[in-house]
This record gives structure tokens, sequence and C-alpha cells, in this order.
């Protein structure tokens, strides 16, 4: 099946939060701005701009905001997370990128309650 999905990924991403979105982060940016900043972002990044980059310069994760995956009922490998213990629409958006590939998840307050996602598969 060609759009099978893997068994394990790993991606990095850049957390864009607003006010009140990201617990014990004293983040300023209304909804509005952050959106604004993770789609320029996106853009940015889609472009070539340095992925490391904008992830010390603008993540309200910490950086260096990499994070290894197992699908849903695989086993995860050491240092990985099951995708069911991470927020849907982080493994929704990684895991139907080719490596290389760069995504967003839209805040959403039950699939991506921090805030947008820009994600980029690394393996």
């Amino acid at each position: 099946m060609a759009n099978q999905e893997p068994d394990h990924i790993q991606v990095q991403h850049i957390l864009i939060g607003f006010k009140g979105s990201v617990p014990d982060q004293p983040i300023s940016r209304s909804k509005e701005q952050a959106r604004t900043l993770a789609y320029d972002l996106l853009k940015q990044a889609q472009a070539g701009a340095n992925f490391d980059d904008l992830v010390r310069q603008h993540t309200d994760d910490s950086p260096p905001g990499i994070y290894g995956m197992s699908n849903k009922g695989i086993v995860p490998t050491a240092g990985e997370y099951a995708r069911t213990g991470m927020v849907p629409a982080f493994g929704d958006t990684g895991f139907p990128l080719q490596v290389g590939e760069i995504g967003i998840a839209d805040y959403d307050p039950r699939t991506s309650p921090y805030g947008w996602h820009i994600v980029k598969r690394l393996k």
C-alpha cells in the first residue's frame, strides 16, 4: 500500500503558542499573532531557511524540539514516544510527511491545544 504510514518517525518541531496555551510559559502573544507567526515560519522553512535556527529562535517548547514517535499499535523503542501519547495533531501532521518535508498542525483546543506546530520529518 503506497500511502501506508511508517512504524517509526523522527520529527523536529517549532511550537508557537499564545497567552495561556502552554503551561508554565510566559507567552504574551495573542492567538492571532501566534497564527500569523506560525504561518510566516512555515513559509520561511519551506523556502529553505535553516530549521534548527528557526527552532532556537522561535519555539515555545525546549530546543532542539526533536521527538521520535512510534505509530499506533507499534511499541516505542528507547527514546520514542507513542503517537497516542502526544497531542493528536502532532502525529497526524508528522506521520504522513516524507523525510525532509515540512507541515503545520493548526491550533485546535482538542487536537493541538498548545498552539501551532511546524513539523519537519527528519527520519
